[in-house]
């Protein structure tokens, strides 16, 4: 008997035009700062967004998003009404579960509530779904993958090649499910000194953009190191909502831009 295709269970949801998978082949590179703000840089843009939290473990767009303690109601027909901030429309569980509880779940259960997330969810019409993964390459991708269509993998980066080493597994993850690769953005590029506008490389500057060029992935933006990204987040009004002129939020705008024009 000849194998079933693991992929022929991809099916669209119903009202969303583009799903958009925010990656890292490792933790700690901003990958949900990313994701929050390129949401939020897609609204500002004219985009109807939805923002999808799938790290199931580790659930963080509740308080980037001054949404804690949110409780998503539930329609008549058993579908979750997605909690509503800054115009976006997001899921997490993280408004499901206490914020101090741990999920505990083997990798059925995680395949299960991606299933949920995106067919169970009221998300209506949108233009595009952003889905801020955990790190790695492991089941929640594969799920993601395996149950709709994906538009394209964004993948986050800071500048190191300890970074590097992790977006190398990213791209031949994505590569082998057959997910295009949009681009790379590059969280805590530099550091800008305001008195003399110098670009201040916090971190080793590695092969990241070399490696680049060589798999043809284009560099889609460089966000500058700076405290007020982190202070924004915890606050939970995230840089491109709370200061929208900033050259960060810039750079996030301008990742959007290029998403909308490429189509």
């Amino acid at each position: 008997m000849a194998s079933m295709n693991p992929f022929e269970q991809q099916s669209p949801i119903s009202g969303v035009r583009r799903i958009i998978a925010v990656s890292s082949g490792k933790g700690g590179v901003g990958k949900s700062t990313v994701a929050a703000n390129l949401a939020l840089a897609l609204q500002k843009s004219g985009q109807k967004v939805g923002l999808l939290d799938a790290d199931i473990y580790g659930p963080s767009l509740p308080r980037m998003l001054g949404s804690l303690n949110q409780r998503p109601q539930i329609t008549s027909e058993q579908k979750l009404i997605p909690i509503e901030r800054y115009g976006i429309k997001i899921m997490s569980i993280g408004f499901l579960v206490e914020e101090n509880a741990a999920v505990v779940w083997r990798g059925p259960m995680l395949f299960k509530a991606m299933d949920q997330f995106l067919r169970d969810v009221q998300w209506g019409e949108l233009d595009y779904l952003v889905v801020d993964l955990p790190p790695g390459t492991g089941d929640v991708q594969l799920s993601l993958a395996q149950k709709v269509p994906v538009h394209g993998a964004l993948l986050v980066s800071t500048p190191q090649n300890i970074s590097l080493i992790d977006v190398k597994k990213a791209v031949d993850m994505w590569q082998r499910v057959n997910v295009p690769i949009l681009g790379v953005v590059e969280n805590m590029s530099y550091w800008l000194n305001p008195e003399t506008s110098e670009k201040i490389q916090m971190f080793p500057k590695g092969d990241l953009n070399s490696y680049m060029e060589s798999k043809k992935i284009p560099m889609l933006g460089e966000v500058p190191f700076h405290p007020s990204v982190g202070l924004a987040s915890e606050a939970g009004v995230p840089i491109v909502e709370s200061s929208t002129d900033s050259l960060e939020s810039q750079e996030f705008l301008k990742v959007a831009q290029f998403l909308i024009q490429r189509n």
